[in-house]
Formats: structure tokens, sequence, C-alpha cells
């Protein structure tokens, strides 16, 4: 598996404990519920400010959701 699908399913999995759908998270944090399922399934790399704002709305860290071990 590739580093960055590993990084959406984190995403996935945290978007999906918090019960929030694709499109509740993307009103969440102003994107359509497509940007959210591009950016789950790899098609998309967000930006910073956008990372944040999902990290806020899922109650995660930048680095517990969208950093991997052994990067940088």
């Amino acid at each position: 598996m590739k580093e960055n699908q590993r990084k959406n399913l984190k995403m996935k999995a945290a978007r999906a404990l918090k019960g929030l759908s694709q499109e509740d998270l993307g009103k969440a944090v102003g994107v359509t519920r497509q940007t959210i399922g591009m950016i789950e399934a790899g098609d998309y790399n967000p930006s910073l400010n956008l990372c944040i704002a999902i990290c806020r709305t899922l109650g995660q860290t930048l680095d517990g959701l969208f950093w991997e071990e052994g990067e940088g």
C-alpha cells in the first residue's frame, strides 16, 4: 500500500469515528463532498489550511492524521 493511501485511510477512519459523512465534513471545512472523497482516494493533495481545518473538525493533530512514521 502506498503511503499516501495510508494517510487517507487515517482521515477516512477519523471521519467515520466522528459519525460524519463526506458531505458533512466538506460543509464543516468549506469544500465539497467530492473534494473530501478525492482526498480520501489519494487523488487530491489538500493545502495546509485545509489540512488544519480537517484536523480541527475531526479532533486530530496534523501529525496524527497526515504524518507517516519514517517521513522527513
